[in-house]
């Protein structure tokens, strides 16, 4: 897992360049005013750009096949993280979404994100986001998914 600032999103640019190409669509979008919704980017790389309100709880996530970029546009919150081998499968592995559903069996790590910042989360990252820092609040928030 990588947190950090968009401000320093090019630190990360080495990773790949599928990473890069993430990070700098994010970068030359007016985000706050793109409507939600799915968008190609290319090969491999697309986002999904989501209004929604934080939530009390939430059950892990984890993806085999993409890297999650997750950027907040607007509002706060905080994210669960822990070891993908920490975790086991709730509701199985969705190939079509890359998406499996855990109950991870770890201490739990909760790691806020507010307007400007973003998670890198990898597949070996369980985690478990939308949870409310104080109140239940709406936020917006670009997922974007890059192909490893």
């Amino acid at each position: 897992m990588i947190k950090d600032s968009l401000k320093r999103a090019e630190t990360y640019y080495e990773i790949s360049e599928r990473v890069k190409t993430g990070f700098e669509w994010i970068k030359n979008n007016d985000l706050k005013n793109l409507p939600d919704g799915r968008y190609e980017i290319s090969d491999k790389i697309y986002a999904n750009l989501q209004s929604y309100q934080t939530k009390d709880d939430a059950p892990y996530e984890g993806h085999r096949d993409y890297i999650d970029i997750q950027y907040m546009v607007s509002g706060e919150e905080l994210s669960g993280v822990t070891d993908y081998s920490n975790c086991i499968t709730t509701e199985e592995y969705n190939k079509e979404k890359d998406i499996e559903f855990l109950k991870c069996n770890a201490e739990e790590h909760f790691y806020k994100i507010s307007e400007g910042e973003f998670f890198v989360f990898f597949p070996h990252d369980a985690h478990k986001p939308a949870i409310k820092v104080d109140k239940n609040i709406n936020v917006k928030k670009v997922i974007v998914k890059v192909g490893v």
